[in-house]
């Protein structure tokens, strides 16, 4: 006859975290760094286990919706590149900043000049964009040079009411090739420029963050 074990170290971290977890009906992951690293080739390589993890998390039932400050493609092809790579991911399970800050600019009639990644610019083009009225910043890459960072400073600090809506205030992030600045570098020039408080649209926002819940009908409390 086995004599009944008293549970390990191992067992005891497994009935902590089944605990931690009851309630929880969604998870919200991050994208870059956390799934990937982009830059490459390949456009970004897979962190060890992620893919599996994806997997995990979505036979498990819970509810799973991916946050990202990636605006350097639109969402479609953000997505059709982390499928090449494995992932298993689908556009409308993606929160991202450019279709979020595209209905703000809806809601309230602003016309954008755009310095933001060529890649990205079809997510505006439902947009009307002639004599504009803000100015919307995303992580333009090369993109950001003297002449475009000017161009968008004189339509800011011509405007009565300058409006600077940033897709992010990230200062760095990773790719593949070391480290690159991100677009809250820029955004603070013009910021500091213009003497004008930006909007941010996008992680760390906590609009942002309701916005995913919100698609999921997860609660705050009921997500990690």
């Amino acid at each position: 006859m086995h004599q009944l074990q008293a549970p390990g170290r191992a067992g005891r971290a497994m009935a902590e975290w089944a605990k931690q977890l009851a309630g929880i009906k969604g998870v919200v992951l991050d994208i870059s760094g956390v799934l990937y690293d982009s830059g490459g080739e390949g456009g970004g390589v897979p962190i060890p286990g992620s893919i599996e993890a994806v997997e995990k998390i979505k036979a498990s039932g819970l509810k799973l919706r991916f946050c990202t400050n990636e605006t350097q493609a639109t969402r479609g092809k953000f997505v059709a590149k982390l499928q090449r790579l494995g992932f298993n991911i689908l556009v409308n399970e993606v929160t991202a900043p450019a279709p979020a800050a595209c209905r703000i600019l809806k809601e309230r009639n602003l016309r954008p000049h755009l310095l933001v990644h060529d890649d990205l610019v079809p997510e505006f083009d439902q947009l009307d964009k002639a004599n504009p009225n803000c100015v919307v910043i995303g992580d333009a890459a090369d993109n950001f040079s003297y002449k475009n960072l000017n161009e968008a400073f004189r339509v800011l600090i011509g405007l009565e009411n300058p409006i600077l809506i940033s897709l992010g205030r990230g200062r760095y992030y990773k790719e593949t090739d070391g480290l690159k600045l991100d677009v809250g570098v820029y955004m603070k020039a013009l910021e500091y420029a213009c003497d004008v408080q930006a909007e941010v649209v996008g992680k760390p926002a906590e609009r942002f963050f309701q916005s995913a819940l919100a698609e999921m009908e997860v609660e705050p409390q009921q997500a990690l």
